[in-house]
């Protein structure tokens, strides 16, 4: 399977923007960990239409005119996985939850373990916004592009959870 990729620059660093068959399949982060996310072969592209349109959404939403993003995404992993992913785009722009609540949302609310995991393998960060869920507690946990990067996001949109510095 051959995908298609883009670098961008941004404030949280360089990001990665990968497609297939004209779907966003990924962003990954400058400092990604080895096999997070799995994809097959990778040819940069340059015009490639999805990608563009990813940047283009991307730098709106850091330059603050953008609160949502309407693009086609292409989520490769295990149902469950796929679950998750689908309730972390309900999170509204400004709001966070916690591993719990998207376990109940899900209607599997013992998993908050597998949720937290499933979370650290979103592959379509900030489009999926995995930034947004935070521990129990109302703490920062875990996030592939580090914390400051989710700090940075969260502050950006607003939470009181992070502030603006990278």
């Amino acid at each position: 399977m051959t995908y298609h990729y883009k670098l961008m620059p941004s404030p949280v660093g360089e990001l990665t923007l990968v497609a297939r068959d004209g779907k966003l399949s990924a962003i990954l982060w400058e400092v990604e960990r080895a096999n997070r996310v799995r994809l097959g072969e990778l040819i940069e592209a340059h015009d490639s239409p999805v990608l563009l349109e990813t940047e283009r959404q991307l730098k709106e939403y850091f330059a603050g005119t953008r609160n949502q993003f309407e693009l086609a995404l292409d989520f490769t992993g295990t149902d469950f996985q796929k679950q998750v992913w689908q309730a972390l785009l309900t999170i509204p722009f400004g709001e966070t939850r916690s591993y719990s609540q998207i376990a109940e949302q899900i209607g599997n609310p013992k998993a908050v373990r597998a949720v937290g995991a499933a979370n650290g393998r979103n592959p379509i960060s900030i489009i999926a916004p995995c930034h947004r869920v935070i521990g129990a507690s109302g703490g920062l946990t875990g996030f592939a592009g580090g914390l400051a990067a989710k700090q940075y996001l969260l502050a950006l949109e607003g939470t009181g959870q992070g502030e603006l510095a990278l």
